[in-house]
């Protein structure tokens, strides 16, 4: 039997295990990228762990989220993240360069190879024929000591892909369709891998807005074949000689195939709140308009730019919206200048944003009151634009231009004949704003601002385990319930004691005292637990307010690998029916848990306050059982390396 492209990929980088779906491997990490929303805590846990270099082939710590700078603390880390990549050998991406995603597309994603990224739409790399991961900051701050990536070997499923889009139709639309059948929850423990011959009509900056909202699905990854479209790609990079071809084999098998034919596809628009909540445009169609922001790391390419501004040649913009143009790189925002694109877009009425990820991550641009927005963002959950009951509704680079020009929510095929757009053969290149490793790192001093503030200790798991529910929620909850992000919080992102004041503040502000009071807190919830982005501040500031465990029907991945790394106990009831049992309030009891956690058991008894119990189940490889038992991965590291110096 034929291999496909994603199995092809882990069988030259796995150090561990077996390539059968479920269970547990580990693979070689030839690449990583932090952003600087994560990357402070990352290089913090790097540093902990005591290696003088990274040990990668290549790593970059890139600033695109915390570009506000509205006092000393976004700007002090930003000292602190460049000095920390001269220090340990890593490119560094300045602040207004671009968006990580957008600007490792560009100059670094290489066909076969593997990168893990502190952040969830790390798998837009997978447009270029990579298989890229999102995880939490502490797994990638070991990748980047030379420490293969733990996970489960993921189910490939195919999507088939024949036909071709048609005008006003763009990649947008595709993954939109995807969520629209699957849901956020339908990718979950697998990889979505692209191929038939619809593939070959799909750019690689296509692809790439394809395989940045697999992570919407919940997906591992995504990934598209090494073909002539990417060896293109990588010509207009002036990156030719890192191409390589990379297919699927004739024979290779999926776990699933899913048929989409592009040629059959409508604008489809993701209604508030939740990415999966899509519609068809005409079904919507109608609804006033007050924001429209073209940008994210989903649609902010060139192409993306040039289809807002070839658009608008001879249109205005509406009198009653505000249009955005958040450009994706500095790469983008020069060749659309050089296209004339600026100047379309600037005289129909546009706002020209700086490079990076702005109000997709609540760093400004938040809508009015009881007004619609429409977004080419990743994601609308409530209230992540910064408005509280915001009505934030996700769609192509074409529906939102469309929309824009009418000031209501519009079906782009309504203007007429779609623009022809003529992007480069050979784009300016410019890396300007990339600092590579410098030669004497070890003379580099690490400059640390008064907001940085030590890594919190953690204690090993005790032998019985007694929590208060200090909390109980419902299906889908988000890493932005438990740990919001927006410009009030995300600068003490490297300040644990400071931000874990407000966690689950989105639900109950007065979590953090009430779990602070009582001293050993469980948290119990629904399905697809910590859904979202990569954040492991959603675990690393529970943990320090003494959550211990989290008991819930089902949890997305990289929420889960968080809570493992900083030792907080994931458990899913065994009888669903059992979530019922529970109040927030309530005392729940887990006698012997280490025990069992070391000893392999794949359940475990719970009592609660009332005397009710039931059974709970610890799906667990042998490595997160150790983990678990030593409080968290560094705790576990630190005493491994003391074995190999002993």
């Amino acid at each position: 039997m034929g291999l496909n492209v994603t199995e092809k990929i882990i069988a030259s980088h796995i150090v561990e295990g077996q390539m059968s779906p479920g269970q547990p491997i580990a693979i070689k990490i030839d690449q990583t990228l932090t952003q600087d929303a994560t990357g402070t805590m990352a290089y913090l846990e790097f540093e902990a762990i005591g290696i003088d270099k990274v040990k990668t082939e290549l790593s970059v710590s890139y600033v695109d989220h915390n570009l506000i700078q509205s006092d000393f603390r976004n700007a002090d880390d930003h000292r602190f993240l460049q000095s920390i990549a001269a220090r340990y050998g890593l490119y560094f991406s300045r602040p207004g360069n671009g968006i990580c995603h957008q600007v490792h597309l560009e100059r670094f994603a290489a066909p076969g190879k593997t990168l893990l990224g502190s952040d969830s739409h790390t798998p837009t790399a997978g447009g270029c024929g990579m298989l890229a991961i999102g995880a939490g900051g502490l797994d990638v701050a070991m990748a980047m000591a030379g420490q293969p990536f733990h996970l489960n070997m993921p189910e490939v499923v195919g999507v088939y892909l024949t036909g071709s889009l048609s005008p006003w139709v763009s990649a947008k639309d595709v993954i939109l369709e995807l969520l629209r059948q699957l849901t956020v929850k339908g990718g979950v423990g697998k990889v979505m891998e692209y191929f038939g011959p619809g593939v070959d009509t799909l750019s690689v900056t296509d692809r790439g807005a394809i395989a940045n909202l697999g992570t919407e699905l919940g997906a591992t990854s995504t990934v598209f074949p090494s073909d002539k479209v990417t060896k293109a790609f990588l010509e207009s990079q002036n990156r030719e000689d890192q191409w390589s071809e990379l297919l699927p084999d004739q024979d290779a098998s999926y776990s699933k195939i899913i048929e989409i034919d592009l040629s059959s596809l409508e604008p489809m628009i993701a209604c508030p709140s939740s990415p999966d909540n899509v519609k068809k445009v005409k079904e919507v169609a109608g609804r006033p308009v007050s924001q429209v922001i073209i940008g994210s790391c989903a649609n902010s390419s060139l192409r993306d730019i040039m289809v807002a501004a070839k658009t608008l040649e001879n249109r205005d913009i509406h009198k009653e919206v505000s249009f955005e143009i958040n450009p994706g790189s500095r790469q983008v925002l020069e060749n659309a200048d050089v296209q004339g694109a600026l100047k379309s877009l600037i005289h129909a009425g546009a706002r020209i944003h700086q490079c990076g990820c702005l109000g997709c991550i609540g760093m400004g641009q938040a809508p009015a009151t009881d007004t619609i927005s429409l977004r080419t963002f990743t994601r609308n959950f409530p209230g992540r634009s910064g408005t509280k009951n915001d009505q934030v509704y996700l769609c192509s680079p074409e529906t939102a231009v469309a929309s824009a020009i009418k000031g209501i929510i519009t079906d782009p095929r309504d203007l007429g004949e779609a623009p022809e757009l003529e992007l480069p053969d050979r784009f300016i290149i410019n890396d300007n704003g990339i600092i590579p490793p410098t030669a004497h790192s070890d003379q580099v001093e690490i400059i640390r601002g008064p907001n940085i503030k030590p890594l919190p200790e953690f204690d090993p798991l005790p032998e019985d385990l007694t929590g208060l529910v200090a909390l109980k929620v419902g299906d889908n909850i988000t890493t932005d319930h438990i740990m919001p992000a927006g410009s009030k919080i995300l600068p003490l992102r490297s300040n644990v004691p400071a931000i874990s004041e407000f966690v689950f503040s989105a639900i109950d502000p007065s979590f953090p005292e009430r779990a602070k009071k009582a001293g050993s807190v469980i948290i119990v919830g629904g399905e697809n637990y910590g859904q979202g982005s990569s954040r492991e501040h959603a675990a690393l500031a529970p943990r320090y307010l003494g959550v211990r465990a989290k008991l819930v029907k089902s949890f997305a991945r990289i929420h889960k690998a968080n809570l493992i790394n900083f030792g907080i106990v994931p458990m899913t009831f065994e009888d669903p029916a059992d979530y019922e049992k529970i109040d927030q309030g309530d005392t729940l009891t887990i006698p012997g848990l280490r025990k069992a956690i070391l000893s392999g058991a794949k359940t475990v008894t719970v009592r609660d306050s009332n005397g009710n119990t039931f059974q709970a189940r610890l799906d667990l490889s042998q490595r997160d059982r150790f983990i678990l038992a030593a409080g968290g991965l560094l705790n576990w590291v630190r005493a491994e390396l003391s074995k190999d110096h002993d």
